[in-house]
């Protein structure tokens, strides 16, 4: 045992891909310790809010402020409210009308900003420009010179007797974020439910990890059993059960995961059921390697003295079989778990994925981002980190399973 945890620990892929692995399992176990609550709590009434903290405004408007006079504050307010869209809109209005931007950087708002106030009149209608669009531009100018030239806010509050008591925010007005009572900050943002995506994505890991520990045990087990029993007892045994693998091989693993998956019903669809069909599904190949394995060993020398000694089948298969292709099963297991995940995650942007109630996956978090055009719209985060975090998990595994068959496997050791 130490000199196998010596040649594991010798093996830097196996080491990398175990560091990666236990950090996502650090982090799915300490995240909700640290942050706890319900990960499908819809905190959002709005879709897909930006990553960043968030501040009431309730509670900033009533808190302490003092005065800042930063010199570059309006300019950056400005360039807040100004969109992209309406940035190259601007850019079009001055080329319609004749004026020349040909060194403008786009980048560059205070530049347009100039150039816009310098050139811009409603009198000018440059040719080929539909009504809409010139009003378009008289709201967008109107806008501009509001935020340039207000210099407050006016505030209008009532008391409990219906009194009116207004006050100003003016522009000079700041305060500090540790004295308002509300805030909430979001790592990922919020996708299109108004959860938090960070809390959500752990959660799903979590899930998703549990569905393919579930499948790959399920089709471990499986593979193993009539691998082995395939492999040692031969003959008709041999040929009914390679008949059975042979039928499950030519049909498509996945259309047959999904046929089962369908025929459920989503109500019946928990993480356990859709991890059980994946199992049921998947464990082919790992019963025709584990009886080639079986094959090469069942008339070694210790097999047969053995079986002439009188022992059961079980015992012979337990104690001078299966030791000698335990490294194999482990390495079958790992990449049985990762199919697993994957699996998951496909069948669930498909939409027969686990219920969508109750427990999310990242598999149904891809299906949301799709379903709501995240990809499409620009909210990055509510796709994104769930492939990252995929392709993590997927990637640690297989660095895992590539270092034990260095560490098992004589002609790959250096």
């Amino acid at each position: 045992m130490k000199n196998l945890l010596r040649n594991l620990l010798h093996s830097s892929k196996f080491v990398a891909g175990a560091l990666i692995f236990i950090l996502i399992l650090l982090t799915i176990f300490i995240y909700p310790l640290m942050f706890p609550g319900n990960p499908l709590e819809m905190i959002g009434v709005g879709t897909f809010a930006k990553p960043g903290t968030y501040v009431s405004a309730y509670d900033a408007v009533t808190s302490k402020k003092e005065t800042l006079r930063l010199s570059d504050a309006d300019d950056k307010r400005l360039a807040a409210r100004l969109s992209y869209e309406d940035k190259i809109s601007m850019t079009e209005w001055l080329t319609a009308a004749g004026f020349d931007i040909s060194d403008l950087d786009l980048d560059d708002t205070d530049e347009l900003l100039d150039m816009w106030h310098a050139n811009y009149s409603p009198d000018i209608k440059p040719k080929g420009m539909i009504k809409a669009k010139l009003n378009y531009f008289k709201r967008l100018n109107n806008s501009l010179l509001e935020m340039s030239g207000s210099d407050n806010y006016l505030v209008i509050d009532r008391t409990d007797e219906g009194d009116e008591v207004k006050s100003k925010i003016n522009k000079t007005d700041y305060v500090n974020v540790k004295d308002i009572a509300n805030t909430k900050t979001l790592p990922l943002g919020t996708d299109n439910f108004g959860r938090d995506v960070l809390k959500e994505l752990v959660s799903a890991a979590k899930t998703s990890l549990q569905i393919g520990f579930i499948a790959g045990i399920v089709a471990t087990l499986i593979g193993l059993t009539l691998g082995l029993l395939a492999g040692y007892l031969g003959g008709f045994a041999d040929d009914i059960i390679m008949f059975i693998t042979n039928i499950f091989t030519v049909i498509p693993g996945f259309v047959l995961l999904i046929l089962i998956a369908y025929s459920i019903g989503q109500d019946q669809r928990g993480p356990a059921v859709v991890a059980l069909v994946i199992g049921l599904t998947s464990w082919t190949w790992t019963c025709r390697s584990v009886r080639s394995q079986v094959i090469s060993l069942r008339n070694r020398d210790h097999v047969n003295l053995s079986r002439l000694s009188g022992h059961s089948l079980v015992r012979i298969i337990l104690t001078d079989i299966l030791p000698y292709i335990a490294s194999y099963v482990v390495m079958a297991f790992i990449l049985q778990v990762s199919s697993g995940i994957l699996s998951e995650a496909q069948l669930s942007l498909l939409g027969l994925g686990p219920k969508t109630t109750e427990r999310a996956t990242l598999g149904l978090m891809m299906n949301w981002a799709m379903l709501y055009s995240a990809h499409t719209n620009g909210s990055w985060w509510a796709y994104f980190p769930v492939i990252l975090t995929i392709t993590l998990i997927s990637f640690s595994l297989n660095l895992m399973n590539t270092g034990l068959d260095q560490v098992f496997n004589p002609a790959l050791r250096d």
